[in-house]
């Protein structure tokens, strides 16, 4: 995420305390992702007044040590501490893979690679210098492009089905199926 793409993020006095909060845990390659950078940057591309309220907090990190859920649960648990009026979602991304039915995953980003839109498939984080760093499985052109497009490693029918029930394409009225 260039320079002024992070402004949207520290421009943001909620999105600053999240990534605060999430960085304090330390856990290997973690991010928030999710609707948590797609959902600002269409806000601010409509023209929104205010962010669209976040429905959860993504929060993804990759152990290969960890193979239990319990963990998730208990970083939930110190997140929910910090900040109780949000609903915080942790994954271990080296484990989703058998929930996906997918080869296992080789870092947090090759599991973004199957997240079922290419624009759900970016997240941020506070590094240790305090600057947001971005990664993105599929760059950031068609979430910039107003774009919601499928991911060719997951099927069809996932994607149509979220879109629908997400209502992106009412809330967000430019957004095109790429």
């Amino acid at each position: 995420m260039d320079q002024p793409n992070r402004s949207l993020i520290e421009q943001d006095p909620l999105r600053t305390k999240i990534l605060e909060c999430v960085a304090q845990l330390a856990l290997p390659q973690c991010y928030v992702a999710a609707g948590f950078v797609r959902n600002l940057v269409w806000d601010h591309l409509h023209g929104f007044d205010s962010p669209t309220p976040l429905n959860d907090i993504d929060v993804i990190y990759f152990d290969r040590g960890d193979y239990g859920y319990q963990s998730d649960i208990d970083y939930e648990a110190q997140l929910k501490q910090r900040l109780p009026e949000l609903n915080w979602q942790v994954r271990n991304q080296a484990n989703m893979h058998t929930r996906n039915q997918d080869k296992p995953y080789q870092s947090t980003l090759d599991a973004m690679s199957y997240w079922p839109e290419k624009e759900t498939a970016i997240a941020v984080k506070k590094n240790c210098h305090g600057r947001i760093e971005c990664i993105s499985a599929f760059g950031l052109e068609s979430l910039f492009n107003l774009k919601i497009t499928p991911n060719p490693n997951r099927g069809r029918d996932v994607f149509d089905q979220r879109v629908q029930s997400k209502n992106w394409l009412t809330h967000w009225p430019q957004l095109t199926i790429g």
